[in-house]
């Protein structure tokens, strides 16, 4: 591909290869710069690191717009089919907490249609400010029945038998 530096860019390129904000925006720079001193192609894709492909995508933006062309990044950054819905899924979850990632996946699914794993429900639904929070349950202290009678029979308290709750494995997301 044929470029055409022009003089005043070969200075800026010179000083501007240190200088620019993003590290892309230097190594576009320091491309163009060894180029003006007519090396080849591939010898600077073996110092920059960089593929062929990508030189030439440099030396093509430089010659569509010049210096500021080169200046501009545009990384791709996709964004969620359920980012459009998301009003209606945080009312609707808010109204009515899942007990698990894989209620709410299904709750989404039946709410919008689409239809996403539980990592990416819960990629999208911590980005919306939910957050898993863990549900245990409070020890009863009130005497039941059964101890009342028992206290009054044995006259001393009785000590119900150690059962362990499963309710702790449990969880609820909330606002």
């Amino acid at each position: 591909m044929h470029i055409n530096l022009k003089e005043d860019d070969v200075q800026l390129l010179a000083e501007g290869r240190y200088t620019q904000a993003h590290p892309r925006v230097m190594q576009k720079y320091d491309a163009l710069h060894l180029k003006s001193h007519n090396l080849s192609n591939a010898h600077i894709c073996h110092i920059l690191g960089i593929r062929n492909n990508t030189l030439l995508s440099f030396f093509r933006q430089y010659n569509e717009g010049g210096l500021g062309r080169l200046k501009e990044i545009h990384f791709n950054h996709p964004a969620s089919d359920l980012k459009s819905c998301s009003s209606s899924i945080e009312k609707y979850l808010e109204a009515n907490p899942p007990q698990s990632i894989s209620e709410a996946t299904a709750k989404i699914e039946a709410l919008t249609g689409i239809k996403r794993g539980e990592t990416q429900v819960r990629k999208f639904l911590k980005a919306m400010g939910f957050r898993f929070r863990r549900v245990g349950t409070v020890p009863a202290t009130a005497l039941t029945e059964e101890k009342k009678r028992a206290e009054r029979i044995f006259g001393a308290k009785v000590r119900a038998p150690f059962v362990r709750s499963q309710s702790r494995q449990t969880g609820c997301l909330f606002c």
